[in-house]
C-alpha cells in the first residue's frame, strides 16, 4: 500500500505502511510489550508479529478524508492493535509468513559494519526502496509548492524529521536480532553508527536545507547517544546541521517545555517538542515519521507517513 504525504490542517491525512512485523524467538512476548524508555524510542514498542502471535486484531486509526492537492486520496493510516483477545487462532497471521513478507519487501544486500560485522541491508531495488522514493518525490514537490506560495507567512519554514526508519534504516538490526529487541543489542548498533540512510532521505533533507527550509530532527533516542547519532547521520550523507538546536533527543530530566515530564507518551513528547520549536519562530511545513505517534498532536504541517512494517509504537 502506498504511503502518501498528508496534512495536519485537513489538507491531507496520514498514510499507511502495513502494521505487521517479525518476531524474535529469543525475546519473550512480555518483554516486547514492555519496551519503555529503551534509548531507541519512547515505548511501548511492539513488534507487529508479536501482535499477530498474541491474536490482537489490527484496526484502523481515525483520520480525515482530505487529499493532498494534486496527488489523490491518502492511504489508510497505520493500524493499531485492539486489546480484544482472538477467538480463532487460524485467523491470526502466521509469524513465519509475516517475517517472509517483510524480508521480501526490504530485499537483501550483504554488508559489513565496523564493530558489528556482517549485516543484512535493504536492497536499493526493493519494493521498499521504490515506495520511499515515491513518498520523497511527492513530499519534495509539496515543499517546493508550499515555499513558492507561502507569501508573507510568519515563521521560518521548517521540515521536521524523525530518525529511526525515517532518516536512518534499522533493518540491519532487526534482521540481526531476529526481529526482536534487547537494550544491549540495540545500543551496540546505535553506538557503532551502524545504520544506513533510508534511501533518498539525505538528498531530500539536503535539498530542503538549500531551498529555504530549516531541517530539524526529533527522535526518541536518548541524549546519551547524541555523538553516535550525529556521526551516523554524517556518515550516510546528511549535511544539514545536527547541533542540539537542530537535533532534539530524549533528555533526563525532561526539558521544562514538556509539561508531561517523565510520563510523556511518544506523541506527547513529539508534539510538545514541535510546539516548542514553533514557539521559537519556526513554521513547520511538513513532519515525516514512520509512526503515527511521530505525527499526531498538532504543529506538524504536512504529515508524511513513512513505511515501517517491523514494529509499532503507540
Amino acid at each position: 500500500m502506498n504511503a502518501e504525504p498528508t496534512s495536519s490542517n485537513a489538507e491531507a491525512t496520514s498514510s499507511n505502511a502495513e502494521a505487521t512485523s517479525s518476531n524474535a524467538e529469543s525475546t519473550s512476548f512480555d518483554s516486547k510489550l514492555q519496551r519503555k524508555n529503551s534509548g531507541r524510542r519512547r515505548g511501548p514498542l511492539i513488534a507487529g508479529s508479536v501482535i499477530a502471535a498474541a491474536g490482537l486484531v489490527l484496526g484502523g486509526v481515525a483520520a480525515a478524508s482530505a487529499t493532498v492537492p494534486g496527488q489523490g486520496p491518502a492511504s489508510d493510516p497505520t493500524p493499531a492493535p485492539n486489546a480484544a483477545p482472538p477467538t480463532n487462532g487460524d485467523a491470526i497471521p502466521n509469524v513465519t509468513t509475516v517475517e517472509d513478507q517483510i524480508e521480501a519487501y526490504y530485499g537483501s544486500v550483504a554488508g559489513t559494519v565496523p564493530g558489528i560485522g556482517a549485516v543484512t541491508l535493504p536492497s536499493p531495488t526493493s519494493n521498499y526502496a521504490k515506495q520511499v522514493a515515491g513518498i520523497e518525490q511527492r513530499t519534495q514537490a509539496y515543499l517546493q509548492r508550499a515555499f513558492a506560495t507561502s507569501g508573507h507567512q510568519a515563521g521560518k519554514p521548517t521540515l521536521v524529521l524523525d530518525i529511526d526508519d525515517t532518516s536512518l534504516n534499522t533493518y540491519d538490526y532487526e534482521v540481526a536480532d531476529q526481529f526482536g529487541y534487547t537494550t544491549a543489542s540495540w545500543d551496540s548498533f546505535a553506538d557503532a553508527s551502524a545504520f544506513p540512510a533510508v534511501f533518498g532521505m539525505p538528498q531530500l533533507a539536503d535539498w530542503a536545507g538549500t531551498h529555504g527550509y530549516t531541517v530539524i530532527f526529533i527522535t526518541g533516542r536518548s541524549d546519551s547517544q547524541r555523538a553516535a547519532t550525529v556521526a551516523n547521520l554524517s556518515k550516510v550523507g546528511f549535511t544539514v546541521p545536527t547541533d542540539p538546536s537542530h537535533l532534539y533527543m530524549e533528555q533526563t530530566p525532561e526539558p521544562s517545555y514538556l509539561t508531561c515530564g517523565s510520563s510523556c507518551t511518544t506523541d506527547q513528547y513529539k508534539a510538545g517538542t514541535r510546539a516548542h520549536i514553533t514557539s521559537l519562530g519556526y513554521r513547520i511545513v511538513a513532519d515525516m515519521g514512520d509512526q503515527n505517534s511521530d505525527l499526531d498532536g498538532g504543529d506538524a504541517g504536512l504529515q508524511v507517513k513513512m513505511p515501517n512494517p517491523m514494529y509499532y509504537i503507540p
